[in-house]
Formats: structure tokens, C-alpha cells, sequence
């Protein structure tokens, strides 16, 4: 991933907090047919040594576990807010008129060799702990335990664990952290105003690494 120093993110923890808040990574790997990509919800664990994996199911008709078995190399790619920049958020506009459009993201990418985890107990671990993830904030968050066994298990039957150890793991934040402030808090204004929620998301995400309060 090309990384300008200026976007490039280091902190771990940071990192690691982005695959949390958005799990749907793009797992790419390559095999006798070439690459294949595909998106998959993962879950983080960490442990008390500092290492972590990745942690995921696929279905297992998905032929990508089985390439993986043989070229276990894998990068998962996971992508944060994200939002179009219009030059006509930037004061420089107004002052000589040399701007064009851009785009404004965050992403992270974690590489490593995968593991084929085909037993049960891996498999309700990571069900179980990615639905509480994703259910633990709703009123009435929905249990593995709540659906009848013998479904439960005929629903394990088809699918395959997958365990990446994170070898190396990489950000990526462009958040107009290369413009003068007159241009980024233009940027921070015009987007807080677009309609529907991504906008604004990425307004607030601005303010935040940019250490200014909202307006």
C-alpha cells in the first residue's frame, strides 16, 4: 500500500480498533486459479504476548479455503469511513483556483499466512464471539444459543474456520492531513453539511485526529 508519511498510521492499537469498527475485510489470496477476494467478517483476538489473528468462517463450498490450505499467504484489506472531497470545500479555491477533487479514507491491511481451523470448538468460539461483538448493543441482543441446537449444527457443518496470525499490519488515514488548515477545516465544514450519515462520519473522524472540538 503506498503510504505518504504524512497519511501513514503506526499505532497498533489504532489499528486494530478500525478492523473492530468495520469487521467486513476483503480476504485476497492467490492459488492455481489466480487471486481471489472475497469479503468475510472478522474478528480480532489479541493476546497477553502482544501477537493477535485474525479470525474468520467461509462457507465451505467457497473454494477459497482449500487454495488457502496450499498458498496459505493472505492480506485482508478493511476500509474505514470514506467520502468524495470537492475543491469547493477548499479556501485555496477561492484564493487561486489550482485544486481538483480527491478522495478521503481510512484503511487498514493485515497480511499473514492463514490456518485451516476445521473443529468445532474453534467454530462456535468464533460465532459465538463475533455475534456478541455485533449483537452486544442492541436491547435485545440476539445469542448462537437462541436458535435450536440441531440447526446450529447442521450450520457448522457447512462452513470452515479460518485463523490469520497478524505478520504485518499497515494504515492508512487521508484525511487531508496535506492541506493548509483553511482547506482542511473547509473540508470538515462541507462534509458535516452533505446529507445522510457518511458525511458527517467522516467530519467528526476529521475533528478527532485533527485535535479540534466540533463546531
Amino acid at each position: 500500500m503506498y503510504q505518504p508519511p504524512h497519511f501513514r498510521i503506526e499505532d497498533r492499537a489504532e489499528m486494530l480498533a478500525l478492523i473492530r469498527a468495520h469487521p467486513l475485510g476483503i480476504l485476497v489470496s492467490g492459488g492455481e486459479g489466480g487471486l481471489m477476494a472475497n469479503p468475510i467478517p472478522f474478528l480480532v483476538q489479541e493476546r497477553p504476548d502482544g501477537t493477535a489473528s485474525l479470525l474468520a468462517h467461509l462457507a465451505r463450498p467457497n473454494p477459497q479455503w482449500r487454495a488457502l490450505a496450499e498458498a496459505p499467504e493472505a492480506l485482508v484489506v478493511f476500509q474505514g469511513h470514506e467520502h468524495y472531497i470537492t475543491p469547493s470545500w477548499y479556501a485555496s479555491k477561492r484564493e487561486h483556483g489550482k485544486v481538483v477533487p480527491t478522495w478521503n479514507y481510512m484503511m487498514v491491511q493485515v497480511r499473514g499466512k492463514a490456518i485451516i481451523q476445521d473443529d468445532r470448538g474453534f467454530l462456535m468460539d468464533q460465532i459465538s464471539a463475533l455475534t456478541a461483538q455485533e449483537e452486544g448493543a442492541r436491547p435485545q441482543p440476539w445469542e448462537v444459543t437462541d436458535a435450536p441446537e440441531p440447526f446450529i449444527e447442521a450450520q457448522m457443518r457447512g462452513i470452515v474456520g479460518i485463523e490469520i496470525p497478524i505478520r504485518e499490519i499497515s494504515g492508512k488515514y487521508k484525511l487531508s492531513q496535506n492541506r493548509q488548515a483553511a482547506d482542511h477545516d473547509g473540508v470538515v465544514s462541507g462534509l458535516a453539511g452533505e446529507k445522510g450519515p457518511a458525511g458527517p462520519a467522516m467530519a467528526e473522524t476529521m475533528r478527532r485526529h485533527s485535535g479540534k472540538p466540533a463546531s
